[in-house]
């Protein structure tokens, strides 16, 4: 029973930190039909303080969700897109006690014995910022945020990471009517 009940708070805890939050924002008086084209914002991309190889992969998995969406990428596009990436060190800490009745050993057979189990799961959050700016104004019109555990892993899965941050974060773009 206790082995059952470790295993699922650690699948709980596990499953936490895999989990991806999204949030956006965007400029409500914007009518977003009328963007039908994207260039990527180079001074913008530099910036990002993250491998030129995950760069690539970001700046791929954007591409191929904004053109799955009907947007072409073009050399005089509406709309210009860049990212933004900050990351930071957490720790999960989670303690479990496990209390129960029965017979046992010492001066009284009916007490209560227990144990606690202590889990420490450490990882990096990594947060994906992927702006959309109105290139004739050079003003942010929307922002999707990404935030979600990352792990030192092979090549493949780190490029599957990077695409579901992407597509989690690109399917809230356009906004909804409703949601205006």
């Amino acid at each position: 029973m206790k082995k059952i009940l470790l295993l699922l708070i650690s699948s709980s805890i596990l499953m936490s930190c895999s989990s991806l939050k999204v949030y956006t924002d965007y400029d409500d008086k914007i009518d977003f039909n009328q963007y039908k084209t994207f260039a990527f914002y180079k001074p913008e991309i530099d910036k990002a303080k993250i491998s030129d190889l995950d760069k690539k992969r970001i700046l791929r998995a954007i591409e191929s969700e904004l053109l799955a969406k009907g947007f072409t990428k073009s050399d005089q596009p509406d709309m210009l897109v860049g990212i933004f990436t900050k990351s930071r060190e957490r720790v999960n800490v989670s303690q479990n006690n496990n209390m129960g009745f029965g017979w046992g050993w010492g001066w009284n057979p009916w007490m209560m014995g227990g144990m606690n189990n202590v889990n420490v799961n450490q990882f990096t959050e990594g947060t994906l910022f992927i702006d959309f700016i109105d290139k004739e104004k050079k003003e942010l019109i929307w922002q999707g945020v990404g935030s979600g555990a990352l792990r030192l892993q092979s090549k493949a899965k780190k490029e599957a990471r990077i695409k579901e941050f992407v597509k989690e974060i690109i399917t809230r773009f356009p906004p909804d009517d409703k949601n205006k």
